[in-house]
């Protein structure tokens, strides 16, 4: 039962909204990210409720009203994303802004392994790396300029902005000397790339960031999580994506092979074949493609840094977040590797 949710109020809300009044059902889903999420039942159809955590709602980390707007403006570009039903920022619905989207039939790719139809069917698994990199060819390609992306975002100058915004982050929260981790930002201030071109950038793109068809062979069903959608550096999200994708030593991997439920170890591409697949799709000069591996690397330990770092002040008892020191060693070392 789900206690956190104001049934009477979001059904009264939902009937005025969309002019059709019906009793509804809700579920908890697990995951979300930093959101929550519910599942709801109504006239036939299913629904999800992505609704900002209460205590964060002038976060602008949490912006569930504009994330809401860029699927709305993704989905008008052919983009496969869920559909809007309804939006609202007003909190004394449900205690804070949510949306809500169609429910997709599908499955996440997680670090545990593939889902039942694709592991069952491990010939058609190189679908899986063709599938995510045809998908963000295909985002990169959106004729931004002509929608509201444009109003939301500041693209210019957006790599330029980058290493003092994430050293500011790691500055807020810094609980131990991180070897390198100063040396690889300026590393990253004197190779900056010339300006490349600025396209719809994800911001979190990689295989547990896409929901994946019920059935083999490998289908993208929809791109999910925009909330750090803007407009920017293309590479970032490709190099990104790549920090993810299973390959030797790497202990974020989702679904590597030689694992338990991986994709099959005949039939997983290299990240450089992904990368070439990506080049040849878009024709992009990938040059200076280590700059952003580096980049992404060093990025996400920064990430990570702030749960470890809660862990370390006592202000987490996740377990998670004590392994996450780790594995922001192991990013340091990786973005070390690429930045020689």
């Amino acid at each position: 039962m789900v206690t956190d949710f104001d049934v009477p109020r979001f059904t009264q809300w939902l009937g005025e909204v969309t002019g059709e009044r019906s009793d509804i059902t809700v579920t908890a889903i697990r995951g979300g990210g930093s959101c929550e999420m519910f599942r709801v039942d109504r006239l036939g159809r299913s629904w999800v409720v992505r609704r900002a955590p209460a205590a964060t709602v002038s976060d602008t980390a949490h912006q569930v009203i504009r994330e809401a707007r860029i699927m709305e403006i993704l989905g008008s570009q052919g983009i496969s994303v869920p559909q809007i039903l309804a939006r609202t920022e007003d909190p004394s619905i449900l205690g804070a802004p949510f949306f809500v989207m169609s429910f997709v039939e599908g499955d996440v790719i997680r670090r545990d392994g593939l889902p039942e139809a694709l592991r069952n069917d491990p010939g058609s698994n190189d679908g899986i790396g063709e599938q995510l990199i045809d998908t963000l060819v295909q985002l990169h390609a959106v004729d931004w300029a002509s929608t509201e992306l444009a109003e939301m975002s500041r693209p210019h100058g957006f790599l330029d902005r980058q290493v003092n915004r994430w050293l500011g982050q790691l500055d807020s929260y810094r609980v131990r000397d991180l070897p390198g981790i100063d040396e690889l930002a300026s590393w990253l201030r004197a190779h900056l790339p010339q300006r490349g071109d600025l396209t719809v950038m994800h911001g979190d793109y990689k295989l547990d960031n896409v929901m994946w068809a019920p059935t083999a062979p490998p289908r993208i069903a929809c791109v999910v999580d925009f909330e750090m959608t803007t407009v920017g550096d293309p590479l970032v999200d490709l190099a990104w994506a790549m920090i993810f994708w299973p390959e030797q030593g790497n202990p974020i991997a989702l679904a590597a092979p030689g694992t338990p439920n991986g994709i099959d170890t005949d039939h997983c591409q290299t990240p450089s074949q992904l990368v070439d697949r990506y080049a040849a799709a878009t024709g992009r000069d990938l040059s200076a493609f280590d700059w952003y591996q580096v980049f992404s690397a060093w990025k996400l330990a920064i990430v990570l840094e702030g749960s470890y770092a809660k862990h370390v002040r006592g202000q987490s008892r996740n377990p998670v977040h004590e392994v996450f020191g780790a594995i922001v060693d192991d990013l340091l070392i990786r973005a070390r590797r690429f930045a020689q």
